[in-house]
């Protein structure tokens, strides 16, 4: 594998590798836990609905377009998963006060008592992967990934997909 210019030496790049490598792994093992705890919410729910749960239960009332642009999607993918999100009934529409044409999402009563247990069950989870570790390394890795997540922040939407 070549090394790319912009890497001063072979260690800085296989340190990067290794991070690439890992990121890899970490994001499909979330991909496959996402789905499952999806399906702990509802047996219908897509694995990336699970997301959109969680974001929408974080900052409700939201604009879809809002939603669109924090998960980076265009705005027809977020009308669909949040067609199927109110079938469920998961999540319920409120009229925009200050657009009377556009309307707000927010949980139902019904998706935040399906995503409260889904994300007990999940912190349980972690905490039964984490518990061997010292609390100073648990800590050492919500700073870490908190300061990568603000890193990706910054990135242009398409850089987020890739």
């Amino acid at each position: 594998m070549p090394e790319p210019p912009d890497l001063a030496t072979a260690e800085e790049y296989a340190a990067f590798f290794e991070v690439e490598h890992e990121l890899g792994v970490l994001f499909r093992r979330a991909h496959a836990l996402s789905a499952h705890i999806g399906r702990r919410v509802h047996p219908e729910l897509e694995p990336g609905a699970y997301g959109l749960l969680v974001r929408i239960d974080r900052v409700a009332p939201v604009r879809p377009s809002d939603l669109a642009a924090y998960v980076g999607v265009g705005k027809a993918t977020i009308s669909r998963q949040v067609k199927v999100l109110d079938e469920l009934g998961l999540v319920g529409r409120e009229p925009d006060p200050l657009d009377r044409r556009a309307h707000l999402l927010v949980l139902t009563e019904e998706g935040r008592q399906r995503l409260g247990r889904a994300r007990s069950a999940r912190r349980r989870q972690l905490h039964a992967l984490l518990a061997a570790w010292p609390e100073e390394d648990v800590r050492l890795l919500a700073r870490m990934l908190r300061r990568f997540n603000a890193l990706t922040e910054t990135m242009p939407t398409a850089s987020r997909q890739a």
